[in-house]
């Protein structure tokens, strides 16, 4: 685990591509309020495992941080200020508290239902009540499960998920899919049964080069559960992200990482690919506000950790 600590919320902005570097200043703002840059607005989570409830005011680390009633109404004042969200997961939706253990997933996904989840992935813990168990939840999902290297053929999960979904917030399109872990010697093969293994490189260039050549999307987004980085050689989001040319974020998990801002990562096209994950349990929700100009080219990007319940601070 990779944890880095603040004592305060954390506020980050970059240019991308080369762009020159907006200020919050006078001129952006006034760029800004005569609609010439549009803004998108990237909310993420990252293995949740179960955590409905706030942790208990024990006087341990996360003591009264998480909580679905905090994440709800956080997500809900951002959505006030702003037109153009997205809300994402890159899984490990189930499994750490007694509600998966009793009610299998039900109340997790109707969660999320209710606070607007455009899309998820799915992690190695969300194959826990095997892929019956997870199939059998979908029916309270109102927003798609997205990955393109897991085949279900065969399996309860056929014809459940998608490789990819295609976002347009006003004019600006956004295509988003999802990679998954390899399952063997992590998962337990009975809980997998039929599924297979695809390589997540080759099949997120193959995914990538389809949506920004065929479907000509101006913001491609990963739902990764492949892990941030690892120190032997093993694909990671890092890893991801130098092997391929156009995603523009990567939203990891499996790895429980705390990031206090997105890591920059040189891609095969000597442009930066971001890759960020906050943590887990909810206790975090990422923010990452891309800024697009009258062509549609992402010039600019702000990010944020938003804390989640009465004491939560890094």
């Amino acid at each position: 685990m990779n944890e880095l600590k603040l004592n305060r919320r954390h506020f980050f902005g970059k240019a991308l591509s080369g762009a020159a570097l907006l200020t919050f200043g006078g001129a952006f703002q006034k760029v800004y309020a005569h609609n010439e840059i549009q803004k998108i607005t990237i909310l993420h989570t990252n293995d949740v495992h179960s955590r409905i409830d706030p942790f208990p005011n024990d006087g341990s680390p996360n003591a009264g941080k998480g909580g679905v009633a905090a994440r709800a109404a956080l997500i809900k004042s951002i959505r006030s200020s702003e037109a153009n969200v997205l809300l994402l997961d890159a899984g490990d939706i189930f499994q750490g508290t007694p509600y998966f253990n009793y009610w299998g997933g039900e109340l997790e996904i109707k969660m999320m239902t209710m606070m607007g989840y455009d899309a998820s992935t799915m992690g190695n813990h969300d194959f826990d009540n095997g892929v019956e168990g997870f199939a059998k939840q979908l029916k309270h999902a109102s927003f798609p499960i997205l990955n393109a290297n897991y085949d279900f053929t065969d399996t309860a999960m056929e014809g459940k998920s998608k490789p990819y979904q295609i976002f347009n917030k006003n004019g600006i399109k956004i295509g988003v899919f999802g990679i998954g872990i390899e399952l063997t010697g992590l998962v337990n093969a009975t809980q997998y049964g039929a599924t297979q293994y695809k390589d997540p490189i080759k099949k997120a260039n193959e995914i990538e080069q389809f949506l920004k050549y065929d479907q000509k999307c101006d913001l491609i987004i990963c739902l990764s559960h492949l892990g941030y980085q690892y120190k032997e050689k093993k694909v990671s989001d890092i890893v991801l992200a130098q092997n391929t040319k156009h995603i523009d974020l990567i939203i990891g998990g499996h790895t429980h990482t705390f990031l206090y801002q997105p890591s920059p990562i040189k891609n095969l096209a000597g442009k930066l690919t971001l890759v960020n994950q906050v943590g887990f349990a909810g206790i975090n929700l990422g923010r990452i506000d891309f800024m697009f100009d009258n062509n549609k080219k992402n010039i600019f990007y702000t990010s944020a950790i938003e804390p989640i319940g009465d004491n939560s601070r890094f």
